[in-house]
């Protein structure tokens, strides 16, 4: 396990918040004891929920071509038949994966092709299970052909806390199974879009591990 690259940044700064915290709180003087022990304890707190959060673990994609994996850690939310009004503006199977702030929080791709359509929209920080969120909210949505011509849009979707979603593809690129396509800083969930007759091999309830779990094949 590494700890990603978006996050780096956060875990230096409070794994050197934290390491002179522990200094100060053995060179100075015992009183106000329990105030320190607390103040080591609080920034300990946050160097630990960091490293969780920006953790990086290694994943093996062991699935088949015809089938299509999680892009992230989470719980699916949502099954359901929708209207796409971005970029297919007709009815797909929409599947929703929630991410709590615990979970794995890079992005993967769901198949392999040549990514079709990359946008960004900023917007407002609801709550991520909010009805409103797929299309008010911070994203970015990128659409991947697969080798096969069917098509996957997959959308990024800040929530509450989210206030920063990366993503690292283009139009045109031809992109792996499997490959980091992006991250979300601090919560939120990925809204995935298949073509009708897609067999979706999740139901709601269900915890994915991202890159690893299959979820519906063509």
């Amino acid at each position: 396990m590494t700890i990603h690259k978006e996050g780096r940044s956060w875990v230096l700064i409070s794994s050197i918040l934290f390491g002179l915290s522990i200094y100060y709180f053995k060179v100075s003087s015992a009183e106000w004891f329990w105030l320190k022990l607390l103040l080591v304890a609080t920034v300990g707190f946050f160097w630990l929920a960091f490293v969780q959060f920006f953790r990086l673990p290694k994943r093996t994609n062991s699935s088949q071509a015809h089938q299509l994996v999680a892009p992230c850690d989470g719980k699916v939310v949502v099954i359901e038949e929708v209207e796409e009004p971005e970029y297919f503006k007709d009815k797909r199977i929409q599947v929703s994966i929630f991410m709590s702030p615990i979970n794995v929080h890079a992005n993967w791709t769901p198949c392999e092709g040549t990514v079709k359509y990359v946008k960004y929209h900023p917007g407002k920080f609801l709550v991520a299970w909010h009805p409103k969120s797929s299309t008010e909210n911070e994203r970015t949505t990128v659409v991947v052909q697969s080798n096969n011509g069917k098509e996957v849009l997959f959308r990024q979707i800040a929530g509450a806390l989210a206030r920063r979603i990366c993503y690292y593809v283009q139009p045109n690129q031809s992109i792996a199974k499997g490959s980091e396509f992006g991250f979300i800083k601090f919560g939120s969930r990925v809204d995935l879009y298949f073509p009708i007759g897609t067999e979706i091999l999740c139901k709601i309830g269900d915890v994915t591990t991202g890159n690893e779990t299959v979820i519906a094949q063509w």
